[in-house]
C-alpha cells in the first residue's frame, strides 16, 4: 500500500521497507545473516510491487502461466540484491560508525544503489523509494535539488535516524532537521512557483485500442478512423477539461504505436493521417513502428514518434533510445524460449537522435514509454533545449494492475527534477498533464476513450539538480565509496 496502486495508496507506508532493512541490519548476528534476511525482505517487497509482470509475459510473451508466474520473483531477485547489499553494508557500518554518520552513510549508500539500478543489467529503476510520494507533491520538491535518487537517500537517512532514536541525541536532531527541510522547502517551492510565458494548448488522444487486436490488419482502418475522429472532437471542443477558454490546440498527441503500421510508407492509411494534418493546420505527434534498409537488403526496426508539422510540410521524428528487454528486443534470444512482447516488427534497435522536436514555438523532448522512468533521459532532453517534455506510452500491457499508477508516479518525478510540464499521452491510460511541481493538472481514466486538453507553458529555467546533475551522481558514488572503505578498514567501535 506504500507504493502506487489502484486500491489504497498511503505513501508513508513505503518507508517500512527501508525500516525493515535497517532493523535486520542492526539485529543480525553476522554479515551473512544480514545479507540473507535483507535479500528475503527485499524480494518479498519487490514481488508485492511487481506482481503484474506475470500478466504481459503470459498474455503477450507466449509463456505458459506456470512459467510466467515466477517471473515477478525472478525480477525481484535481481532488484532485491540492492536491498541485500544495503543490509549487509549497514550491518558492518553499525559496528564502526557513530549514529549520525551511520544515518548519513545509509542515505548515500541507498542513493548510490538506486543510481546503479538505473543502468546495471540494462537498468530497471522502477521501485524507487521517492516515487511512492509522487501523489503528495509537497514531499517531493527536494527532487529539484538532489533528484529522485537523492530524495530517496534523504528518506532513508530519516528512517535510519528513527530506528536509532534511542541510541543518541544526534539521530533525533537529524529527524527534526530532515522533516523541517523536506516540508519547508516543499512549501517554499510550491508557494513561489509562478510560471511565465505563452500558453500552448495540447490535446492528448487516448484511443483505448485493444492490444490483442491493434496489430491485426482488419482492425487497422478502425484504429486510424478512431484516432482521426477523436482528434476532430479535440478540435471541435478543445475545452474538455475544467479550463474556461476554448481554443484550438497547438499540438495533438497520439500515443506510442498508435498507428499499427509503417506510417513512413505512402499508402491509404498514411495518406489519411497526412491529409488530416494538412487540413487542420495543427502539428501532430503519432507513434508508429519504423524501419531503415541496410545495404544487404535486411532491415533495422525502430519504435518511433513522428511529428507532422503542417506549417512547413515537414516530418521529423524521434526513435526510442532505451528499449525494454523482452518487450522490444530479446537478449540472448537464441537461448531463451520467449518472444518479445511488442508486436508488429522484428527486434527494435535504439535510436541515436536526441534533439527536441520543434513545433509552433515548442521544443518537445520526447520520452517513449518507460524512458520516463530514467532521470538521465529527461536530463538529456532538457540539456538539448526541451522546454516541454512529451511522454507517449502504451500501458495496455499491464491491464488494471498497479503498473499504470507506478509508471505515472515515476513520470511525475521527472517533472519536478527538470521543472518542465509533461504531456503524457497513452493508449489506454493513464494520460495526464503534469506541471513542473509534479501535480496532476488533468488525468484520464483507464480503458476509456478520452480527449484531454490543457494549456501548458514552455519553461526555460533549469533546476539545481539539472545544473549539477553530473556532479551529484559522482558525489553519491564517491561518498558511498569512501564511507564503505572506512567501514571496511576501520576497527569496530568499542561501545559501553
Amino acid at each position: 500500500m506504500g507504493y502506487p496502486n489502484p486500491w489504497v495508496h498511503l505513501p508513508p507506508l513505503m518507508l517500512l521497507y527501508p525500516a525493515a532493512l535497517c532493523l535486520i541490519a542492526f539485529r543480525a548476528t553476522g554479515s551473512a545473516k544480514a545479507f540473507f534476511w535483507s535479500l528475503l525482505a527485499a524480494v518479498l517487497a519487490h514481488t508485492a510491487c511487481l506482481y503484474w509482470v506475470a500478466a504481459p509475459v503470459a498474455q503477450y510473451g507466449g509463456l505458459p502461466w506456470w512459467l510466467a508466474l515466477p517471473c515477478p520473483v525472478g525480477v525481484s531477485l535481481i532488484m532485491g540484491l540492492y536491498g541485500a547489499v544495503f543490509g549487509w553494508a549497514l550491518h558492518r557500518a553499525a559496528k564502526r560508525l557513530p549514529p549520525l554518520l551511520l544515518c548519513f552513510f545509509a542515505g548515500t549508500l541507498w542513493t548510490a544503489l538506486e543510481q546503479t539500478g538505473s543502468w546495471l543489467f540494462s537498468g530497471f529503476p522502477w521501485v524507487t523509494l521517492s516515487a511512492a510520494f509522487a501523489p503528495w507533491p509537497l514531499f517531493i520538491q527536494a527532487a529539484s535539488l538532489v533528484g529522485a535518487y537523492g530524495l530517496s537517500g534523504l528518506f532513508v537517512s530519516l528512517v535510519t535516524a528513527l530506528t536509532l532514536w534511542n541510541t543518541a541525541r544526534s539521530p533525533r536532531l537529524l529527524v527534526l532537521f530532515l522533516c523541517l527541510f523536506l516540508l519547508g522547502f516543499g512549501a517554499y517551492r510550491m508557494a513561489g512557483f509562478a510560471p511565465s510565458g505563452v500558453d500552448k494548448r495540447i490535446a492528448l488522444i487516448q484511443g483505448n485500442i485493444d492490444q490483442g487486436e491493434k496489430w491485426e490488419a482488419p482492425f487497422q482502418i478502425g484504429t486510424v478512423q478512431k484516432y482521426l475522429d477523436l482528434s476532430r472532437k479535440a478540435l471541435a471542443d478543445s475545452s474538455s477539461t475544467a479550463q474556461a477558454e476554448a481554443a484550438p490546440p497547438d499540438l495533438i498527441v497520439w500515443p506510442e504505436t498508435a498507428m499499427p503500421f509503417y506510417l513512413q510508407d505512402a499508402g491509404v492509411y498514411s495518406n489519411q493521417v497526412t491529409d488530416f494534418v494538412r487540413r487542420i493546420g495543427v502539428p501532430l505527434i503519432a507513434g508508429a513502428p519504423a524501419y531503415t534498409q541496410r545495404e544487404d537488403g535486411s532491415f533495422n526496426f525502430y519504435n518511433r514518434a513522428f511529428l507532422f508539422n503542417p506549417h512547413d510540410n515537414s516530418v521529423s521524428w524521434y526513435d526510442k533510445v532505451h528499449l525494454v528487454p523482452f518487450g522490444e528486443y530479446v537478449p540472448l534470444k537464441e537461448w531463451l524460449p520467449i518472444e518479445k512482447l511488442a508486436s508488429g516488427a522484428g527486434d527494435y534497435l535504439p535510436g541515436a537522435k536526441l534533439d527536441p522536436l520543434n513545433a509552433d514555438g515548442m521544443h518537445l523532448g520526447l520520452l517513449i514509454c518507460y524512458e520516463a522512468i530514467f532521470p538521465e533521459l529527461a536530463q538529456e532532453r532538457v540539456a538539448r533545449g526541451a522546454d516541454i517534455l512529451v511522454n507517449i506510452s502504451n500501458d495496455a500491457w499491464f491491464g488494471r494492475s498497479s503498473a499504470p499508477w507506478q509508471h505515472l508516479a515515476q513520470t511525475r518525478m521527472r517533472a519536478v527534477e527538470q521543472c518542465r510540464w509533461i504531456a503524457r499521452g497513452t493508449n489506454t491510460g493513464i494520460s495526464a498533464f503534469i506541471d513542473p511541481l509534479g501535480r496532476l493538472a488533468a488525468s484520464s481514466d483507464l480503458f476509456q476513450d478520452e480527449v484531454l486538453t490543457w494549456a501548458v507553458k514552455p519553461v526555460h529555467v533549469t533546476t539545481f539538480y539539472h545544473d549539477a546533475y553530473h556532479w551529484l551522481n559522482v558525489a553519491a558514488y564517491l561518498l558511498a565509496g569512501l564511507m564503505s572503505a572506512w567501514v571496511v578498514l576501520c576497527p569496530a567501535l568499542r561501545r559501553p
